[in-house]
């Protein structure tokens, strides 16, 4: 059955893209009550005729809707407003930036860099899954099992560690975690005793610093530059306080600016972590992530045999947040250390989990779930720093990242509290670089996280950022480059 015409009142002054004119104009009649939940809507074929658009145009408004959850489109009958949303739905109260986003969507979000769950091979690891679970080891229930975690899985892990990141590890010395929160908690844990100092990065991971002090170690911030942590400022650091016994990096995508730690820089850690007998812990977090060369070492690969180093690496990255999975390599007696802390909070892990995970290893699964996402965030990145150059121009300063799921922006002349503060009322949550700040002056940065975004809200993301921007009335049509 044919839907009548949707008349929809399309802002031409909108900036950007005209998919995201018609998006917003079918969300407005939503907010006020003229399309109801369950409404149907017309085709794509059928609203392109009465708009004079391209139908591809409208498909791309309909699927931003429908990722946002707006609408919702059954096989076989067409696209619907969802069924969930309340009737009566007032017309939303203006905000002044931007004029034309309803302040009641639901808030986009450029996260610390989140994969997309969307992309989760959920069918090879329902499969997976069920084996495990009728397997006979999981049925007979005769044991808790290891606190280092399945045998199955260390053991795939330690493979694939070698082959892929040219860390030998014996599955003994592999611990498996509830994601790198736990690892990095059990990690201090291990290392330090309570009162001692860690070194870590600044601007850095915050959760990392709350492990660690959950351990009962006490944080110390050391300033970054362009080749991530820098070597000089630690050394002095170590100087001047002798109760620093240990460093955690993020080397090889830093946390958060994403700058890689280049090979000199490297060398020279390891030989200042040897000569003062400092333990290293290495956050290896999204190491499956490099879309340009080849993906750098971990420091692990090169370390010496000797050297007490912690590598802590996450399969969460490579998922999904929902599947808790870290995993941490280290040599006795470090590692005994670590899961004797582990056994007294959590006796195992989740076993059927594990044996489903070491199963999609062993048969690719995940190494083609790596590569497809791999390139869909590469083209994610692309959109993202497209779209920023093309509405910012030199206002503001980022590089495109080698890898990683997130890029850093710098700010130009304007507060990045008050900037996120402006798109968050419109509805765009960002990450300022308060939130990375330890001791020193935050930066004026965000860190925007693109990977669970869709490249439709990649572009009406930036428009909110864009709209949002501090001087935007003064500023209004001059970000565009010529």
């Amino acid at each position: 059955m044919a839907s009548d015409p949707l008349a929809l009142e399309i802002d031409k002054d909108l900036h950007g893209p005209l998919f995201l004119a018609i998006a917003e104009a079918i969300t407005r009649d939503i907010m006020r009550g003229r399309l109801r939940p369950g409404a149907r809507l017309p085709g794509t074929r059928a609203l392109a005729r009465e708009l004079g658009v391209h139908r591809n145009t409208v498909d791309a408004a309909y699927q931003d809707l429908l990722t946002q959850g707006w609408l919702h489109a059954e096989p076989a009958r067409g696209t619907f407003v969802a069924q969930d949303l309340p009737e009566g739905m007032a017309e939303p109260v203006a905000v002044p930036i931007p004029a034309h986003a309803p302040a009641r969507r639901p808030p986009l979000a450029f996260t610390d860099g989140a994969p997309d769950p969307k992309l989760v091979p959920d069918k090879a690891l329902a499969r997976a899954f069920r084996r495990a679970l009728l397997s006979p080891a999981f049925r007979s229930g005769a044991d808790y099992g290891d606190a280092r975690g399945t045998p199955v899985l260390r053991q795939a892990l330690a493979s694939h560690l070698a082959s892929d990141r040219g860390v030998v590890a014996d599955p003994a010395r592999l611990l498996i975690t509830r994601g790198s929160q736990m690892a990095l908690f059990l990690a201090a844990k291990a290392a330090l005793n309570p009162g001692e100092v860690i070194a870590v990065e600044e601007p850095g991971y915050p959760l990392a610093w709350e492990a660690f002090r959950a351990a009962g170690v006490v944080v110390e911030g050391v300033p970054i530059d362009a080749g991530g942590l820098s070597v000089a400022a630690l050394e002095a650091a170590v100087a001047r306080d002798p109760r620093i016994k240990a460093v955690y990096v993020t080397p090889h995508h830093q946390y958060p600016t994403t700058v890689t730690m280049g090979a000199a820089r490297r060398l020279q850690l390891l030989e200042l972590v040897e000569r003062h007998g400092l333990t290293l812990i290495e956050d290896d977090y999204d190491h499956e992530y490099r879309f340009e060369g080849r993906p750098v070492l971990p420091l692990a690969a090169r370390a010496p045999a000797d050297l007490p180093l912690i590598y802590v690496g996450s399969l969460s990255k490579l998922l999904s947040p929902g599947i808790r999975l870290g995993y941490a390599v280290a040599p006795e007696p470090l590692l005994g250390r670590m899961a004797a802390a582990r056994a007294a909070i959590d006796r195992q892990g989740d076993a059927p989990l594990e044996a489903a995970l070491a199963e999609l290893i062993h048969d690719g699964d995940l190494g083609r779930h790596a590569r497809k996402a791999r390139r869909i965030y590469r083209a994610r990145r692309d959109v993202l720093a497209s779209a920023l150059s093309e509405r910012f121009g030199t206002r503001i300063d980022f590089d495109v990242p080698a890898g990683g799921l997130a890029l850093w922006l710098r700010c130009r002349d304007v507060s990045a509290e008050s900037w996120a503060a402006r798109a968050g009322e419109a509805g765009l949550a960002l990450l300022p670089g308060t939130r990375f700040a330890l001791e020193r002056s935050a930066p004026q940065a965000f860190r925007l996280g693109y990977a669970a975004l869709g490249e439709a809200q990649i572009a009406r993301a930036v428009e909110i950022l864009a709209r949002s921007w501090p001087d935007a009335a003064a500023s209004a049509g001059t970000g565009r480059r010529e």
